[in-house]
């Protein structure tokens, strides 16, 4: 597969920690329900499941947010519980409602059954990665993504999502082995799909362990760090002699930085919670490092964001310049885009992010 060269390839440079002469920027949930014209496509196909499976409206509705807004990537549109929903689990999503599966696995017959699931059921996830990137036509690099092995987990032994997330955290620390299983099958499933991903065209991948934060410390190590390292150790280092970064997300896991430093991954994604400064001093020279403002600063007027922007830029420092690999910084969200996000906003973001970071890299 060819695809035209890549015009902007600053994202993939800051993931690789060399030098750019602008931060990077790029939003979680990007193409998504704040804009007017995601909701329309969405209409158009009916339900999210069908806007998901659809090649032409998944390319369709990962374009929205670049002919709008000067973004350094784009993000593959789809979803976390994509795998498990292969594994014949029945993922739905009610209007206005969170995903729910049909089928739970809470005991020792249901684990029994989960096997990694066969790749073609996911046929439609690949086929629009190599459509998007096609569409894409080297303006930005395209991201794949998957949930973590936890997270899928938590979805799948709770059947949606969770206020306490009880019926996961029982079977953790009722049947560990059990858990386990189930982890481990997540892990090689999610590295399947990954790779599967890349070979379609995503130019980096992406792991959210969006529920990693509610584990105590020790269980976090064991039932949710361990496999993504096992994902992460079966994971392709580079495609067609380019090198295709890894970024680790974990939602509440800046208490366990220094668990993460030594992680085989190339960034590590922060949510809003953690200071940068401290970050990058944790993790010294070992990752890029991405995030991580609040989500809800984009409800504020347009000098606050500028303000929030430059603080974030600004707690994280000059990045490395010049030859060679040093500190580097990917400007993100530290979540997710709220859907009730005025669209007008985020290009005051993604503006002022490139503006300040220009003016940061010329000071003294």
């Amino acid at each position: 597969m060819s695809f035209a060269p890549l015009q902007n390839d600053t994202f993939l440079r800051a993931c690789l920690r060399q030098s750019t002469d602008h931060t990077p920027v790029w939003l979680m949930r990007q193409a998504g329900r704040y804009l007017p014209e995601y909701c329309a496509t969405r209409a158009r196909a009916g339900s999210f499941m069908g806007l998901a499976t659809n090649v032409d409206y998944a390319t369709e509705v990962t374009l929205q947010p670049l002919e709008r807004y000067a973004l350094d990537a784009a993000i593959l549109f789809s979803d976390i519980l994509t795998v498990p929903d292969a594994m014949g689990l029945g993922l739905s999503f009610a209007q206005g409602e969170g995903p729910k599966f049909a089928k739970t696995v809470r005991t020792e017959a249901d684990v029994a059954t989960l096997a990694v699931p066969d790749m073609a059921k996911l046929r439609y996830v690949f086929d629009a990665v190599t459509s998007i990137r096609k569409a894409l036509n080297g303006r930005v690099p395209l991201i794949g993504f998957s949930g973590s092995p936890w997270t899928l987990a938590c979805y799948m032994v709770e059947g949606g999502g969770s206020d306490d997330y009880r019926a996961v955290k029982s079977l953790m620390y009722s049947r560990p082995d059990l858990m386990h299983r189930i982890l481990a099958i997540n892990a090689d499933s999610v590295a399947t799909y990954l790779n599967a991903q890349i070979d379609a065209g995503a130019q980096a991948v992406m792991i959210f362990d969006s529920w990693g934060g509610v584990l105590a410390d020790g269980k976090f190590q064991d039932f949710s760090l361990a496999y993504t390292k096992r994902v992460l150790a079966q994971l392709k280092r580079e495609h067609d002699g380019v090198t295709i970064p890894r970024i680790v997300f974990t939602k509440g896991g800046g208490l366990w930085l220094d668990d993460m430093k030594d992680l085989d991954c190339e960034a590590l994604g922060l949510d809003w919670t953690v200071n940068l400064a401290k970050a990058r001093a944790a993790v010294g020279d070992s990752k890029a490092l991405q995030g991580n403002i609040d989500p809800n600063v984009l409800f504020a007027p347009p000098e606050a964001i500028e303000r929030e922007v430059a603080a974030v830029l600004e707690s994280f420092g000059k990045p490395h310049q010049g030859a060679g690999t040093g500190p580097t910084h990917i400007f993100n969200l530290g979540h997710g885009i709220s859907q009730y996000t005025p669209p007008e906003n985020v290009k005051v973001l993604v503006d002022a992010v490139h503006t300040h970071s220009k003016h940061l890299r010329t000071q003294g």
